[in-house]
């Protein structure tokens, strides 16, 4: 069993940046797939960026194309933390932001591959 908390949200004018955490609890997180997903009113939950497990310490990161060149996503396995650096935030990232885990080292940006989510984070960006 694995459990997930989100923080690091808040309100930021466009332009700016936040960096969002998400920690983990239980074993062998190193061992487990990490994404994000966030959710804007009104939408379905999309896919935001992933850090997917390949091998022992080996890990492939992927985003979504509206992200690329200004998101990027990182782990600290001794932490059992990931992270998901924002910068140049626009108010279209406006969205419950949620972290999840899961054992699938493929599909990373389908939902159905994690086991595990959080109860997300609110990240707010006016214009």
């Amino acid at each position: 069993q694995v459990q997930l908390v989100e923080s690091g949200g808040g309100l930021v004018q466009a332009g700016g940046s936040l960096r969002l955490s998400c920690a983990a609890s239980g074993r062998a997180f190193s061992s487990y797939s990490m994404g994000w997903f966030r959710q804007a009113p009104g939408k379905e939950r999309e896919f935001v960026a992933a850090i997917r497990w390949l091998s022992s310490l080996s890990y492939s990161t992927s985003y979504t194309n509206s992200v690329k060149g200004r998101f990027t996503i990182s782990r600290d396995n001794a932490k059992s933390t990931m992270y998901l650096q924002m910068n140049s935030l626009k108010p279209e990232d406006t969205a419950v932001y949620y972290c999840a885990a899961g054992r699938a080292t493929q599909a990373e940006a389908v939902m159905t591959s994690y086991d595990y989510w959080g109860q997300g984070t609110q990240v707010t960006v006016s214009s």
